[in-house]
């Protein structure tokens, strides 16, 4: 088997462990990574070879943007002071903690490749967290917790991580300049990000066609990604700022065929990446098994030390700094949107949903080879073996385990508040409807028959969003007539089905041009949607 074909396997496994999943109900990305330890314990499959240096750009932009899509600016920004404690803090007293307590246990480590362990350990995956969490049916604030805590601890953790390599293969670390980098870094990202959105938003109107557009949303991610790091910016923190700036401006409500179509393919695109990348980190164990011979209760031991470090500190961590955040939250009414965990149940949930994953992978295998001084990096192959422990521990371990914690707890999500607020939604979309109707009215002669028809259609608009808006009587004529619509869907699907028979036959006779054919069968297909 070759590289190619390899990487055909974790295709095909990505698109069946989504099924496989559902029906075990185990996350998709763990099945994954034990589908690549299985290819990796096989003697016909090659070791991967992919330059380190290609596995961020190639992977993390696109999963961040397809993250990024299903939330918003203003949700982050309700949720600063969680994430802030999550991303931020988090990462780096997790840095320190684990950097301490290797160059401790590890001998002949220095401090500053401890800091580089303790770096690219630190940040939970964000893709690991969210499929873990859309599955288990979790309370959407801890999910919102978890995508915003995934996405931004990736921009610190990989800043402290490039200071932490600088200094030990220079020798010399200041932090005040670490302190500068940081800060630079940050500025530069959201710079490009916002220049890139504008100028992207603008493209896209340029462009007009479905096609295209979506095909510039696939080129955006990268762009953004490598110019920020050819400025010296955080590639991870352009790309979310690109992302949330075109997720608020890039699509206008009246998009509709760009929106079902863009979602589609952004899944697909989900999908396909998620799983060559955790597919990719089980495959780690044939590096893993060549640095262990001979080694392995050493090894195993670290790695066991720091992975301990690792859960314990973010348990530690959440318990106080979930207190700190609801007395905040108590004493400060206005910031009423903001998710935070209601209970110990919540708060420790969160700490178990807290996986390693692609960013740790790929940090691990980016470490140089050498110092300046030309001597090899010091302790770089136990370094990644450590990592690799972490990452499998964490996203084995508690990847399998969370779903059974979660029904433990009895942590669900509060389906009553969400059918309050879907509730909402439906009787301001139908006073929207009613209201423009009404405008129409006003500038337009309508006939009372056709007036009375288009009030109703503009009640449905809101019961067919959330049928309890109306009263009894209301709810069983929708009722009666949602079956009648479903009937006249239902045969006009059929009437639809055999035109489009009749013209694809047509595509297979003598003379058919088959662009014409093509074009013909898409209106039939635009108008099966409606």
């Amino acid at each position: 088997m070759d590289q190619l074909a390899l990487l055909f396997m974790l295709l095909l496994g990505a698109l069946l462990s989504v099924p496989v999943g559902d029906r075990l109900g185990l996350p998709a990305p763990v099945l994954m990574t034990l589908l690549g330890i299985v290819l990796a314990l096989l003697d016909f499959v090659p070791n991967v070879d992919i330059p380190p240096e290609l596995i961020l750009p190639a992977l993390l932009p696109p999963l961040l943007y397809a993250a990024v899509r299903r939330t918003s600016w203003r949700q982050f920004a309700a949720n600063k002071r969680p994430i802030f404690l999550l991303a931020v803090a988090l990462v780096f007293v997790t840095m320190t903690c684990v950097a301490t307590v290797a160059h401790a246990i590890v001998p002949g480590l220095p401090i500053a490749a401890a800091f580089a362990l303790g770096a690219l350990v630190a940040p939970p995956d964000p893709v690991a967290a969210t499929a873990v969490a859309g599955q288990l049916g979790l309370p959407r604030r801890l999910v919102s917790i978890l995508e915003g805590e995934g996405l931004f601890n990736d921009v610190t953790a990989i800043v402290l991580y490039h200071v932490a390599i600088a200094a030990a293969v220079g020798g010399t670390f200041s932090p005040w300049k670490a302190g500068l980098d940081l800060v630079l870094s940050a500025v530069v990202a959201v710079a490009v990000g916002l220049a890139l959105g504008w100028g992207a938003n603008k493209l896209l109107d340029v462009l007009g066609d479905v096609t295209l557009q979506i095909g510039l949303t696939l080129l955006v991610p990268y762009v953004a990604y490598v110019l920020a790091e050819e400025l010296h910016g955080s590639g991870v923190l352009a790309v979310l700022t690109t992302a949330m700036f075109l997720a608020e401006y890039a699509v206008g409500a009246d998009d509709v065929m760009t929106r079902l179509a863009g979602h589609t393919v952004w899944d697909v695109v989900d999908t396909l990446v998620t799983g060559v990348a955790f597919g990719l980190i089980g495959l780690e164990l044939h590096n893993a098994i060549h640095t262990a011979s001979g080694r392995w209760t050493e090894l195993l031991g670290w790695a066991a030390a720091i992975s301990g470090v690792v859960i314990l500190v973010r348990l530690v961590w959440l318990l106080p700094a979930t207190w700190l955040t609801q007395r905040l939250h108590t004493l400060r009414d206005r910031d009423h949107d903001e998710d935070i965990p209601t209970s110990w149940r919540e708060t420790v949930v969160m700490w178990w949903a807290g996986m390693r994953g692609v960013a740790s992978v790929a940090l691990a295998l980016a470490i140089p080879l050498e110092t300046d001084s030309g001597s090899a990096f010091p302790k770089r192959e136990e370094i990644i073996f450590i990592a690799f422990g972490v990452i499998m521990v964490t996203l084995l371990l508690q990847g399998l385990t969370l779903p059974w914690l979660v029904g433990r707890l009895g942590v669900r999500a509060d389906t009553e508040r969400e059918k309050d607020y879907e509730k909402t939604l439906a009787v301001r979309a139908a006073k929207a409807a009613k209201q423009r109707l009404k405008e129409i009215e006003a500038v337009e002669e309508l006939p009372e028959e056709l007036s009375e028809q288009m009030l109703h259609r503009a009640y449905d608009i809101g019961m067919r969003i959330s049928p309890d808006i109306g009263d009894e009587e209301r709810r069983e004529a929708q009722e009666q007539r949602a079956r009648r619509l479903k009937r006249i869907r239902r045969i006009q699907g059929e009437m639809l089905s055999a035109a489009r028979h009749e013209v694809l036959a047509a595509r297979s006779e003598p003379g058919a041009d088959p662009e014409i054919v093509d074009r013909v069968l898409r209106q039939l297909d635009v108008r099966s949607l409606r």
